[in-house]
Parts: C-alpha cells; sequence; structure tokens
C-alpha cells in the first residue's frame, strides 16, 4: 500500500535581492516593499500562499529588509490612532497584514542565487515538501496557480514548476523547459531545464515563472550545486539535475500556467502592473479607467 503523501503546509519567499533595477528607490526601501496601488508587492504574494492554505510562511532577507518584519507585524500605536479616529476602515487594512500568517525570518547574509537562498530554508521546512514564491511575479486571486501546482504534487511527487508560453524572442529572461505532455492538459513532464538561454539554445518556449512546489530533496542538491550562470548558485541547475535522475527526488513536472500574471520585476511592467489592478478595483476602476480614458485620447 502506498503511504500518502506529506501534506504541503509550508511556503519560502526568497527576499534577499538588492533591486538595483529599481534605484535610487530602493536604496533605502525594499523593493518588496514598493506599492502595487495601495498595498506592497509582497503583501500580495503572502495573500496568494495563505489562499492557497500555506499560512507558515518562511521569508528570506538580507542587509535594509527590516521593513518586510515591520510591515507584517503589528503597529499598536497607529492601531491606536485609528481606533480613538473611529476609522475602522483603515484599522482593519492596517491588521490584515499582521493577521495574514505565522511568518517566520532568516537572513541570506551572503547574496549567492536563488538557489543558496532556497538553502537557507532548509532548518525550517525540514523533510517535507514546500512551495516557493518569488515576489516579482504577482498572480491574480482568480487564477489559482499554486493550488494547482499542489494538487499536482500531491498526485504525482517530486517537483512542480510554473510554466508560461513566451515569445521566443524573450526566452532569453528566463530559465527555459523541455518537456512533454501527461495525461492532463495543463501540466507537462520535464526533462530539462536551462537557465537564461539564448533563443537559439533554448529548448522550448515554456519559461519557468516565479513558482514552485519543491520536493526536500531540493536541498541535497543544491547543497552540491556548483555556481552557474552570473557566479550563482541557481535553482534551475538544481532542478535539472532532478529532472535527469528521478531517483534524486523524484520526477519535476510543470503546471503551464496561462492565466493573469502581473510582472513586478521590470519598470514598465510594473507601472502596467498598478494599471491593470486599479483598473480592476471596485473603488477605484470606474472613475480611474474614465480617466485614463480621456488622457490616452487627449495627450496621446
Amino acid at each position: 500500500m502506498t503511504s500518502p503523501r506529506a501534506r504541503i503546509t509550508k511556503a519560502v519567499i526568497p527576499a534577499a535581492g538588492l533591486g538595483t533595477r529599481f534605484l535610487p528607490a530602493t536604496k533605502a526601501t525594499p523593493k518588496e516593499m514598493l506599492p502595487v496601488v495601495d498595498k506592497p508587492a509582497i503583501q500580495y504574494v503572502v495573500e496568494e500562499a495563505v489562499t492557497a492554505g500555506l499560512s507558515d510562511v518562511l521569508m528570506v532577507t538580507g542587509r535594509n529588509k527590516r521593513p518586510l518584519e515591520d510591515h507584517f507585524d503589528r503597529n499598536y500605536e497607529l492601531e491606536q490612532v485609528l481606533r480613538d479616529k473611529g476609522d475602522d476602515g483603515k484599522l482593519a487594512r492596517v491588521q490584515e497584514s499582521s493577521d495574514l500568517a505565522t511568518m517566520h525570518y532568516v537572513r541570506q547574509g551572503d547574496p549567492r542565487g536563488l538557489g543558496h537562498a532556497i538553502l537557507c530554508a532548509a532548518p525550517h521546512v525540514g523533510d517535507q515538501p514546500f512551495a516557493v514564491l518569488l515576489g516579482d511575479d504577482l498572480i491574480d486571486p482568480r487564477d489559482p496557480l499554486l493550488s494547482r501546482m499542489i494538487e499536482v504534487q500531491e498526485e504525482r511527487g517530486g517537483s512542480v514548476i510554473a510554466l508560461l508560453e513566451v515569445d521566443p524572442g524573450s526566452i532569453h529572461l528566463y530559465g527555459a523547459a523541455a518537456a512533454s505532455p501527461t495525461s492532463d492538459g495543463d501540466v507537462v513532464r520535464v526533462s530539462d531545464l536551462v537557465e537564461k538561454p539564448s533563443a537559439g539554445e533554448a529548448p522550448s518556449n515554456l519559461a519557468i515563472i516565479g513558482r514552485y512546489v519543491l520536493d526536500p530533496a531540493v536541498f541535497e542538491v543544491l547543497s552540491k550545486t556548483e555556481p552557474g550562470r552570473g557566479g550563482e548558485i541557481q535553482l534551475t541547475d538544481a532542478l535539472q539535475a532532478l529532472s535527469a535522475d528521478e531517483s534524486l527526488g523524484g520526477p519535476v513536472h510543470g503546471v503551464v500556467f496561462s492565466g493573469r500574471r502581473y510582472d513586478t520585476g521590470d519598470r514598465a511592467d510594473y507601472l502596467r502592473a498598478i494599471v491593470r489592478l486599479a483598473c480592476e478595483r471596485e473603488d477605484l476602476g470606474p472613475e480611474f479607467r474614465d480617466w485614463l480614458r480621456g488622457y490616452v485620447t487627449e495627450e496621446m
């Protein structure tokens, strides 16, 4: 009789990057705290983890990242001011972030890449499968990608990565996967992975985006992974090893995502994400859309 697979309860969010593409805004403010409409980007990511049933969240941070911890902590002075004013709406929004999840923090210390950041999570995660969410990719809550990935991992074991079909001319910005179909239309079996290949070297136009559900065997592989592209320990290289040898930690599958994704890792895409999300807000959308139509018509 096959033993049941361990239920996934933990999420890891790497947040140690310097955010150099957003300087000078990120000189003293973590890039994860940049607002997307009226919430920092990192809060959207934690909310996604919680919606998928992962209320135990470990954030891998670095220097100058203390505002991340403060944001998910209580601010009693501010709460009391709002309470005294009778502003229950703002009070609820302030308390929302501190009540979201059980938050834990560990410092990466030495910025040696995403793979190294994941290794920092090993003592907290232990021997259970876990999710990794990168803060640059915001997934619309109407498209439950992470929940689907957890479902696939629980059914098939091993590790699961999120894939997106991109224009071949953009594949050099991503990790790329070689994959074959499975009995599920949105699931593929991954046989090879290449980190940021040129268009001619890419095995496909299936790009890895910032969601992973990983078998704990990835820690052992990462501990032996040599620095790769950029002189950093690449998670893609460890997953490539797992895909090439199932005995290391089960197969690697991919969920091909076709929903709404907001890329906040690039300045232009960050602005587009704000506009799209603002347009869809019930409280802001109608007035903002009217203004936007007028601006485009009159100014453009």
